[in-house]
């Protein structure tokens, strides 16, 4: 089954009956479609950014995840057909672990990193960040592959406050996880390739 383009609102339940080599995501029940393929440089980011953060996390209580996983956001207590939010973070730090499942996480991460691609920015720089403050996601992190810059908030009650935009000399400290720092240089190290 091909996903539908009609105008209405989807829940869980569709979209399990969609395509798996398909990447979508749902917000507030709206289809977002996520082809074409992310980047080469997108990519080696990610795989970056999953390095270091798997590495610091081996013995620790968080988990991390990279993109393609599901995080059914304000699904506590709900069933499928009710679920109206399900995104695909490109990296997903869980620390309840009572909030993982076969299907993913259920509920709101502690940390999402989203890689922008030109095609999503206004995705993720106005509709997720919305989405993420309003789900309760402590932390969020747009990572800007052209630029080389990270831009990362921290959910301050129940609001995003702005903590800053660190560039390739910087090093930036992940609020959740107290001790692990990150040297961008590293991260960015073999992406100088543009889009």
């Amino acid at each position: 089954m091909t996903i539908p383009n009609e105008e209405r609102k989807y829940s869980y339940v569709d979209y399990l009956t969609w395509d798996e080599g398909e990447r979508v995501e749902l917000i507030d029940g709206e289809i977002f479609n996520m082809s074409p393929a992310p980047s080469r440089q997108h990519q080696q980011i990610l795989g970056e950014l999953f390095k270091a953060f798997s590495s610091f996390l081996e013995d620790a209580e968080c988990e991390v995840y990279f993109a393609p996983f599901d995080v059914r956001l304000f699904a506590e207590n709900k069933s499928n057909d009710n679920i109206t939010n399900v995104v695909q973070p490109d990296l997903t730090v869980v620390c309840d672990k009572d909030k993982l499942d076969d299907q993913g996480c259920s509920g709101s991460p502690d940390l999402i990193i989203e890689v922008l691609s030109p095609s999503f920015i206004k995705i993720d720089r106005w509709d997720k960040y919305k989405l993420y403050e309003k789900a309760g996601v402590q932390e969020y992190w747009l990572v800007d592959p052209i630029n080389q810059a990270v831009e990362v908030h921290y959910l301050d009650g129940t609001q995003y406050g702005f903590q800053g935009v660190f560039t390739e000399e910087d090093t930036v400290s992940v609020q959740i996880l107290p001790e692990l720092t990150l040297h961008l240089n590293e991260i960015f190290n073999e992406n100088d390739h543009k889009y």
